[in-house]
């Protein structure tokens, strides 16, 4: 296989690559409701000669290779957008308000289309079959247990899965891949929604009241006795109060007071998680009884920690600097051997086959993309789209190829 040959023919895609991420940057989507963007991708994997399968929800899947015996290897990108207003100064801002593709997943699309081009050119080359996934809903943890149910991993049954997420505002080099080391690699998620009522009133008479504000700031300052008391020194195990919510006039006590926020943690059996929640419910049941509300505690929208597969990690890794002159990295390096604290949906997957995700970095900080994931005012370099189309691609052949001669 020519290295040089892949990367080249990949930077050549460059420029329609661009587009196809601009198109759908105007145009972003959240959730399950992928109405334009599914129909756009299943027009340019049709064009590129594949027949895209619906798969769950608001899935594609697309089949390539197949005609000689072999593994078959999982390639996904996720589709879907924010619900964040776009601030980004861009040519090519979203036209839709209040959505914005603020993790970079219209980047992942276009870049797993231009896998699928590099891939489709060389099918009959294929020891095996490669999987292109298009997942909807990852950033509400529900795309991948989604497209799950409806079969992802079988017919043909998947040996590996690999996934790409690009960054952007670190000191690092446009361009540059790293690879996720063997073990937990992103931290599980949890939604939480804790209720407080009480009875409301006029503001000049609070003894004729039950106050759930002050109630519910009791039962925030309370829960943070958790991380500091009840948990482990050597366990990591956090949870936040993102949003806190009550009344709409400043004279008025509400009747009514209600926080959401997130419980993470790094625990593959989720036992520090299934402690955290206990503990929770008792103590804002407690502290609320005791200042007279009733108090209704909520967990949703679970996602597991990521686990990476050591052996995957360690071949994908040595494939990527194949491909780039040595140039990428170990993830571990840089993070000190620590999993990160955000989460990933695709870690379902990783709890039923061998798993590994890249991160290219698409914007460093010293070129002036200062603003992170998530960020109103993100902007992602896609100059360097081609480079995650090889990335998919390369990983994907060389696999099966090792593979194939580990059968042989």
């Amino acid at each position: 296989m020519d290295v040089k040959e892949i990367l080249s023919e990949a930077a050549k895609l460059l420029p329609e690559l661009q587009n196809i991420r601009r198109k759908l940057h105007r145009h972003p989507e959240v959730g399950f409701d992928l109405t334009f963007t599914k129909a756009f991708v299943k027009e340019k994997l049709e064009e590129f000669g594949y027949a895209p399968v619906p798969m769950g929800k608001a899935g594609l899947v697309a089949l390539c290779g197949g005609k000689r015996p072999g593994k078959t290897i999982l390639l996904r990108a996720d589709m879907d957008a924010l619900p964040i207003c776009e601030e980004a100064e861009v040519s090519y801002r979203s036209e839709t308000d209040g959505r914005m593709h603020g993790c970079g997943h219209d980047m992942h699309t276009a870049m797993l289309l231009g896998a699928a081009k590099l891939l489709k050119e060389r099918e009959d080359e294929i020891c095996g079959t490669v999987k292109l996934e298009f997942q909807p809903a990852e950033e509400i943890f529900q795309g991948s247990p989604d497209m799950l149910a409806s079969g992802l991993l079988e017919n043909p049954h998947v040996d590996a899965a690999v996934m790409i997420h690009v960054t952007a505002g670190l000191p690092l080099q446009s361009g540059t891949v790293m690879v996720a080391g063997g073990g937990i690699s992103t931290a599980s998620c949890e939604q939480y929604h804790i209720t407080v009522q009480g009875k409301g009133g006029h503001g000049s008479v609070p003894h004729e009241t039950v106050d759930p504000i002050t109630a519910a700031a009791h039962i925030h300052l309370a829960l943070q006795e958790i991380n500091s008391r009840e948990i482990d020194a050597h366990d990591y195990g956090v949870f936040t109060t993102g949003r806190f919510e009550a009344g709409q006039a400043s004279n008025v006590i509400p009747d009514k007071a209600e926080m959401w926020g997130t419980i993470r943690t790094t625990d593959p059996d989720n036992k520090v998680g299934e402690l955290i929640k206990a503990r929770m419910r008792e103590i804002a049941m407690g502290v609320g009884a005791a200042l007279r509300c009733e108090v209704n505690v909520e967990f949703y929208d679970f996602c597991p920690c990521m686990i990476i597969d050591r052996e995957l990690s360690d071949n994908i890794l040595r494939y990527m600097k194949e491909l780039f002159c040595g140039k990428a990295i170990n993830l571990s390096v840089i993070s000190g051997g620590k999993p990160g604290g955000g989460s990933e949906d695709f870690a379902f997957v990783s709890h039923e086959v061998p798993t590994v995700s890249m991160f290219l970095v698409a914007g460093s900080v010293d070129d002036g993309y200062i603003y992170g994931q998530h960020h109103p005012k993100v902007r992602f370099d896609d100059s360097v789209l081609h480079c995650g189309a090889a990335a998919y691609a390369y990983s994907a052949l060389r696999l099966l190829e090792d593979y194939g001669s580990l059968s042989g």
